[in-house]
């Protein structure tokens, strides 16, 4: 393979990694936020899709953010019939963040991100040595 695109690959999941970290950011900064208005839903979960796309200059597949959801599963609720929020029962409807899976998420990301860095460390290495080679 060529460094080169060695390169490319890595940047290209860099960018994904850095894209997810911001969206897991995003959800855990509105674990908590419930609607403002009675009955409302509150913070919908998003969720990131990837897709392989391939790069018709460097003739290589690259990992893009294919789009960004929300994810569909159901509200908690939670009976607090004093809150401004409740809806006519007296529920109120909680975020679809579950905060320990943002943060297993936000760790596999950053593992993600780092092994990809540590890829273009290498191969700037390996140029290195081989242009000293060739002097």
């Amino acid at each position: 393979m060529d460094l080169t695109k060695a390169m490319m690959i890595s940047a290209a999941g860099m960018q994904v990694q850095s894209t997810r970290m911001k969206v897991i950011s995003e959800n855990l900064a509105n674990a908590d936020s419930i609607s403002t208005r009675p009955g409302g839903d509150p913070y919908r979960r998003k969720v990131l899709s990837f897709a392989n796309e391939l790069d018709k200059k460097a003739e290589t597949n690259l990992v893009r953010v294919k789009r960004i959801t929300t994810d569909s599963s159901p509200f908690g609720l939670e009976f607090d019939p004093g809150n401004p929020a409740a809806g006519p029962q007296g529920y109120v409807k909680l975020p679809n963040v579950n905060s320990l899976i943002e943060v297993s998420d936000m760790r596999e990301a950053q593992r993600t991100y780092e092994a990809n860095l540590t890829v273009i460390e290498s191969v700037k290495a390996m140029m290195a040595r081989t242009i000293d080679l060739l002097r």
